[in-house]
């Protein structure tokens, strides 16, 4: 491959920046622009060495230069990281220097990407350094770092290895068609790896919730009637004045959102119109954008003034959502109140059953602190893998049925043909996952989306 460079560090001017050269001749080319105490292709592997960037007798910089020697770096390649000052024009030279020199620009996410190739690492643990470097809270660090470790393809190839086993035993048998009594694989042993197997994917496309919650942020609806503080709550929360408020209803014509991090917990908070009737076509719809907020949302927060309560929540459906009612005004109202007992199925309900707030003067901490705790109880990934990837879930889903038509095909009894093509189907949904079956066109729509210089 040809060698590709590329500025690793975010862009704009800093203390530092780091530019990143790697492919046969990464050390050979930043060697020609390089005068240091020894020349780079005589410097052993993981080294540090302390030069100067010079052509044609003009410096343009001072540098420490990172040497990583093939099969031991991030691409798999010889692998050269320049240190330099951080100012635009540094950066921007050094770039076209080494371009002179014989290097290409690098295309985004190239030199993961070319990890991948090399067999530094498959496809998830590739996406998780994109998830990474976009991670916004420590729950979201940790899975990413987690995935990165392999705790997600490590699950799925013992899946797939077993798999790939009995259906090499089915191809054998279809090899001695002309001999029916010929049985290879053992149905029964069949039939129960296709339970284990069904039992574990559907366990791994359920924990995409848990999983999406943590990339994204858990969604948190703030609702109630008008003039009950929802966007006061919500400046409150995040700590600046994100929604407009006022004494007049209907002020919150439309949902707005923010995010909230709590002990390293990402919630994308929703401030939504106040439920009322009204005939002020804006408004309605602002309403109707309410609603529609509420049934994304995993947690309600119901916001009601203790001055003139309202806990009616207009029809909302709260099935399998987790609702916390929070009494507004406690400063100017004695709010003795207990929670509104709403009926409905599956309906979470939390110790927090009475929190008395003042969103006004900023009093909320004992709404983060319930929130905290929802969070921890509904994202425990200490002992589960967990899928946070959508291209994963969508393929996990395609398995997941595969192997559910295996399970009916041995108790319909039908031919090891249709059984293999049932296998086959589990395991390149399965391959997918992890990159050993893949196109070049899946790849670089993958790696599209990464950051040029990772």
């Amino acid at each position: 491959m040809d060698t590709i460079c590329a500025i690793s560090t975010p862009y704009g001017c800093g203390g530092i920046a780091v530019v990143r050269v790697s492919g046969d001749q990464a050390i050979a080319l930043t060697d020609s622009l390089f005068r240091g105490y020894i020349a780079l292709s005589d410097a052993p592997a993981n080294t540090v060495h302390f030069g100067h960037i010079e052509r044609n007798g003009e410096t343009l910089d001072e540098v420490l230069i990172t040497v990583f020697r093939a099969p031991h770096s991030f691409t798999g390649e010889d692998v050269v990281e320049i240190s330099c000052h951080g100012s635009l024009y540094i950066q921007q030279e050094l770039l076209r220097w080494l371009i002179d020199a014989g290097c290409r620009m690098a295309k985004p996410g190239e030199f993961t990407q070319r990890a991948f190739l090399n067999g530094k690492m498959d496809l998830t643990e590739a996406e998780a350094v994109a998830d990474l470097i976009a991670s916004q809270s420590k729950a979201e660090k940790d899975l990413a770092l987690s995935q990165l470790r392999g705790s997600v393809s490590g699950e799925l190839h013992g899946l797939r290895e077993r798999l790939l086993h009995f259906t090499s035993l089915i191809e054998l048998e279809l090899d001695f068609a002309d001999h029916e009594e010929l049985e290879f694989a053992d149905r029964s042993e069949l039939t129960a790896l296709a339970v284990e197997i069904e039992q574990k994917l559907t366990c791994l496309t359920r924990s995409f919730k848990t999983g999406n919650a943590i990339r994204n942020g858990i969604p948190v609806a703030i609702v109630g009637a008008t003039n009950a503080g929802k966007s006061t709550l919500l400046n409150a929360l995040v700590g600046e004045e994100r929604a407009i408020v006022s004494d007049i209803r209907g002020t919150t014509r439309d949902t707005i959102e923010d995010t909230l991090v709590l002990n390293g917990i990402l919630f994308r908070l929703i401030d939504t119109a106040g439920i009322r009737e009204t005939g002020d076509r804006l408004e309605s719809m602002g309403i109707k954008r309410s609603r529609q907020a509420a049934e994304k949302a995993q947690i309600i927060v119901q916001v009601i003034d203790s001055s003139a309560p309202q806990t009616d929540l207009d029809g909302i459906d709260l099935t399998g959502k987790t609702l916390l009612q929070v009494w507004n005004k406690a400063d100017l109202v004695n709010a003795q109140c207990t929670m509104h007992n709403a009926q409905c199925t599956n309906l979470q309900t939390y110790k927090f059953t009475n929190l008395q707030i003042s969103a006004k003067s900023g009093d909320v901490e004992v709404l983060k602190e319930a929130l905290t705790h929802i969070a921890a109880e509904q994202m425990d990934t200490t002992n589960t893998v967990t899928i946070s990837n959508a291209r994963h879930y969508e393929a996990l889903v395609r398995a997941l049925e595969a192997i559910r038509r295996v399970q009916q095909g041995l108790q319909d009894g039908v031919s090891g043909e249709f059984l293999s093509m049932d296998l086959q189907d589990c395991l390149t949904a399965l391959g997918e996952i992890t990159g050993q079956i893949t196109s070049h066109e899946v790849l670089n729509n993958i790696f599209s989306h990464f950051c040029i210089g990772k």
